[in-house]
């Protein structure tokens, strides 16, 4: 194929030290040619700095003198780019060298696909196979409790997910996006919500590109692994300030996105949800970073006013696809 549309890689590092090498090695070695890396790293303190030296002369690096969060890092390294397509990427990603080529190609089929997914396998922190070969992601999609979770998550690979198909989003480890569509729905130059920092981002993405039309190609035929730290069954093991995030994002995505028919639809199953999380919240979460997260989500909800993503009555062209495109859990 002609490599004509042009693709920037946007790379956040947080201590990445572990596992950028090896990530940014395989983004240089793939075989699509039109295509340049960015990257931004958020004050890192492990030596990921050092590192990154030695790909200067290959990728524009910035250095942030705090951590912003990897959603306003994600916007700093777009703002940076003319590029058609965008291609953010955990550092914890490895790539096959047909990767971008095929997302590329799978874009190029739909004017009307805005984002584009392949399928990401698991792969250890040091990033060796598993003796089983488990699906990490082939796009995400909601349940009617609202929560958003990894199509094939932790699933055998054992040949499922071969075709091309619509899902309803992608995760941000591995997602390619247009720029027409970054444009159309980006909310005063803003991609990616800061407001979350951290998880959930890409969910308010998906959400927001399907209530205003855009739709999401998944391809077979791009392939990668992920070293996948967070999953719905390990939330007690991880660091108070991360579920302060992901409980904090769980109601700013309802905030900027729910329509009043989805609720009305679904709003049993979501209030029992809701009352589950809460509750977890109450008994298991204590210090400093709760009580953080309740102080920002009160400045946020504040600053928003209403839902900024929905439209004004809810029954937008937008809305009405995204309500066609809303998958129930299986």
């Amino acid at each position: 194929m002609a490599f004509r549309d042009s693709v920037t890689v946007t790379v956040v590092t947080y201590n990445s030290g572990r596992f950028i090498k090896r990530c940014l090695e395989s983004v240089l070695e793939q075989k699509y040619e039109n295509f340049e890396v960015v990257i931004v790293d958020n004050a890192s303190t492990d030596g990921t700095a050092d590192i990154l030296e030695q790909f200067s002369d290959r990728c524009r690096i910035y250095y942030n003198s705090e951590n912003l969060g990897f959603a306003a890092a994600q916007n700093q390294a777009i703002a940076l780019s003319q590029a058609e397509w965008i291609l953010t990427l955990n550092p914890d990603v490895l790539l096959m060298p047909d990767f971008i080529q095929a997302l590329v190609e799978a874009g190029q089929l739909d004017p009307k696909g805005g984002t584009v997914c392949g399928k990401l396998l698991t792969i250890r922190a040091t990033f060796d196979l598993p003796e089983k070969q488990l699906v990490d992601s082939t796009g995400i999609y909601f349940t009617p409790t609202l929560r958003h979770l990894d199509r094939g998550s932790q699933e055998v690979d054992n040949g499922h997910y071969l075709s091309f198909e619509y899902v309803f989003g992608a995760t941000a480890a591995a997602a390619l996006y247009r720029r027409a569509m970054i444009e159309d729905i980006s909310i005063q130059g803003e991609f990616f919500d800061p407001d979350f920092f951290v998880y959930r981002e890409d969910a308010d993405v998906a959400w927001r590109a399907q209530l205003m039309g855009w739709r999401c190609i998944y391809t077979p035929m791009a392939r990668g692994y992920h070293v996948r730290n967070v999953l719905p069954g390990n939330r007690r093991a991880l660091p108070a300030v991360i579920n302060m995030h992901s409980v904090k994002n769980r109601f700013l995505l309802r905030i900027k996105n729910m329509t009043p028919h989805l609720y009305r639809r679904n709003w049993l199953s979501i209030t029992g949800r809701d009352l589950v999380v809460v509750g977890a919240c109450l008994l298991h979460e204590h210090g400093p970073a709760p009580r953080q997260g309740r102080i920002h989500f009160q400045l946020v909800f504040l600053r928003t006013g209403e839902p900024a993503g929905s439209a004004a009555d809810g029954e937008s062209e937008g809305a009405q696809r995204a309500r066609l495109t809303y998958r129930e859990s299986e």
